[in-house]
């Protein structure tokens, strides 16, 4: 069985890829499709921007699909960066980031930490909601993973991506960025959303455990 992961953030896909590996499933990126279309992230949750990438990729490519969205939110900010995540740098909230010395992910950090300059209160927690959507059998499942923490003072690892490097998961005192993998994976917002996905579509019959 083929399933579509619907991103080419490589960052996303090896998580991906690693917290499934255990299914007797060929997963696939856009990066294996000929055509990649481009669904805009333009919802104003993360289960709406799911919902609409999952849909509008399983129908275009006709194949069982996997999406995902998700994010970090910020208490001492009025939750953002929130849907806004990947490109926080970007939006008119709090200023731009207009060095292009520097990556998008590292933009992202620098602003965060900017507007954080000063305040106590550093909680936060990144959110992810995955959806699996299949055209043919019109099957559509969803499931949701938190992971609470607080904003670290700056950059530190050099494990992960987006803003791992500065999330420290709560009872750690390292960031995401520092911590193997494997480790990540457990405790994560992708981990536990994908994990409670991965139960529900063996419970159901779509996989199996297994090659």
């Amino acid at each position: 069985m083929k399933i579509l992961v619907a991103t080419t953030n490589e960052g996303k896909l090896r998580e991906i890829k690693s917290i499934l590996s255990d299914l007797d499933v060929e997963l696939l990126s856009l990066k294996d499709m000929d055509n990649i279309i481009d669904v805009e992230e333009d919802r104003k949750t993360f289960l709406e921007n799911a919902i609409k990438k999952a849909t509008q990729y399983a129908n275009f490519y006709k194949l069982p699909v996997i999406a995902e969205d998700s994010g970090l939110e910020v208490d001492a900010l009025e939750g953002y960066p929130g849907v806004y995540s990947a490109r926080f740098y970007s939006i008119d909230y709090g200023g731009k980031v207009e060095d292009e010395s520097l990556s998008k992910d590292e933009k992202n950090n620098l602003k965060l930490l900017k507007l954080l300059e000063g305040k106590q209160n550093r909680k936060g927690r990144y959110k992810t909601v995955v959806v699996y959507y299949d055209p043919e059998k019109a099957v559509g499942i969803w499931t949701e993973g938190v992971c609470e923490g607080e904003i670290g003072k700056k950059p530190e690892g050099s494990g992960g991506f987006g803003y791992d490097p500065i999330f420290i998961p709560e009872g750690y005192d390292k960031t995401m960025a520092q911590l193997p993998p494997e480790e990540k994976n457990k405790i994560s917002h992708r981990g536990k959303a994908l994990n409670k996905l991965k139960e529900l579509l063996i419970k159901i019959g779509v996989v199996k455990v297994g090659n």
